[in-house]
């Protein structure tokens, strides 16, 4: 074989460039359309955003439990003004605490570590409510210390609304007190008319009855 056939051979053999354009279109099989995802904090106005890590006391075990590292949000409802506690996992947006703060909520520094803290609470994480011992760690003393300020400060907050909230049933219970009352007193006004109704309706009978007594001498008489 001759050097140029042996090179015409190589070149019918050399496989296409692996850049090489070849004009093909290829069309979708599916066609995706955007979906609206609602994460359920649309109502909501956050307070309070932090990166940390959650964990949670394992009572069986009698140990810390990682929950997850994300962020921390405290979030007050725009139309109710309670807040909530929400965390999630940073990459699969997994909940790692879910639950409002209320009054009697308190927070304290874990011991021995001044960027933890510690509180009980109510969380409904796992769809059910549950008590839970958490324990969140921070990547600097001053993010702990502004996370427990806060979580005290909206604890506070809540305990004026509930007060705000029963004074204003109060003040509706004592309004409809007062129209209740007002309602019998106009009752009681109008008995003694109906009795007095009653009583010209027997003065009535009795006049009738005397004058018909009267009459039937008369009728003797002439008789």
């Amino acid at each position: 074989m001759s050097i140029t056939e042996a090179e015409h051979r190589e070149e019918e053999d050399a496989p296409a460039g692996e850049d090489e354009d070849t004009g093909a279109q290829v069309a979708p099989i599916v066609k995706l359309e955007e979906v609206a995802v609602s994460t359920g904090e649309e109502q909501e106005d956050p307070i309070l955003d932090l990166k940390a890590k959650l964990y949670r006391f394992d009572k069986d075990g009698n140990q810390w439990k990682e929950r997850g590292a994300g962020t921390v949000k405290f979030l007050k409802h725009k139309v109710t003004g309670k807040v909530r506690l929400l965390m999630r996992q940073s990459k699969t947006l997994k909940i790692c605490a879910n639950h409002l703060l209320v009054p009697a909520m308190t927070v304290q520094e874990h011991a021995g570590n001044e960027k933890s803290c510690v509180w009980h609470a109510r969380d409904f994480a796992d769809g059910e409510l549950k008590d839970e011992f958490f324990c969140i760690r921070f990547a600097s003393i001053e993010n702990c210390k502004k996370f427990m300020e806060t979580f005290q400060e909206v604890a506070e907050s809540q305990n004026q609304e509930e007060n705000k909230d029963a004074s204003a049933a109060a003040s509706l219970l004592e309004n409809l007190s007062v129209e209740g009352k007002t309602d019998a007193e106009k009752k009681d006004e109008e008995k003694p008319e109906s009795k007095t109704a009653g009583e010209e309706s027997s003065s009535g009978k009795e006049k009738t009855d005397t004058e018909k007594k009267t009459e039937e001498p008369a009728s003797s008489a002439s008789v």
